[in-house]
């Protein structure tokens, strides 16, 4: 099974959004979430189980779960708010004699972090994919073992270096992965004389 980025997710009752990431456990080398981003404002960001996905093609994730259960995940952004200390310039006549010195004053800011489960990885469409010697293209995709869950192989977008439309890199290839780069094992030369494997499109 593929999980593709940047595509339509529908539920039972109709179309919900696009998926934005995936998560994976560098670990357990398995994807254990996708992040759909809804296509009404605000445009939430839902961390999605692999598990409830019921299919998938090049163009489209359908889900096997309504609207409103989705609309009930934990979101991958969350906003905080935390008070701080900021500088803040006397202007009262009475406190002219402390220039050139700050007056402390409290403030509230709002910040976002996303909700991304310990020791796991949010990895999106387009993040670097980097050899030995140079980049190599971009994450397009990654290839999933449809019955162990474990991921296979890494899909390169088009625009690589060669005149191919894309590549695909054994999961065994690659030294670590971060949010928005891979690290391959191979340099540029065998990365492109990887064979072709074939990839049924479920």
């Amino acid at each position: 099974m593929k999980y593709p980025l940047n595509v339509d997710v529908h539920c039972t009752d109709g179309r919900y959004g696009r998926s934005s990431r995936i998560i994976l456990n560098p670990t357990t080398e398995k994807i254990t979430h996708i992040v759909v981003k809804q296509q009404k404002a605000p445009h939430t960001e839902y961390l999605v189980p692999v598990r409830w996905i019921k299919e998938t093609t090049p163009e489209l994730i359908l889900l096997a779960h309504t609207k409103a259960e989705v609309s009930n995940l934990e979101l991958f952004n969350q906003t905080d708010f935390v008070q701080r200390d900021v500088p803040h310039y006397a202007k009262d006549p009475k406190l002219v004699l402390l220039w050139p010195y700050a007056v402390p004053a409290k403030k509230i800011f709002s910040q976002r972090f996303k909700q991304i489960p310990p020791g796991q990885l949010a990895v999106r469409r387009g993040a670097k994919v980097k050899a030995t010697d140079g980049g190599v293209g971009q994450v397009d995709e990654f290839v999933v073992h449809p019955e162990s869950g474990h991921i296979t192989h890494l899909v390169l977008r088009e625009g690589l270096p060669w005149d191919k439309k894309h590549a695909t890199i054994p999961i065994s290839e690659i030294v670590r992965i971060e949010e928005n780069t891979v690290y391959l094992k191979l340099n540029k030369a065998e990365v492109r004389n990887l064979p072709a494997i074939p990839i049924h499109q479920v």
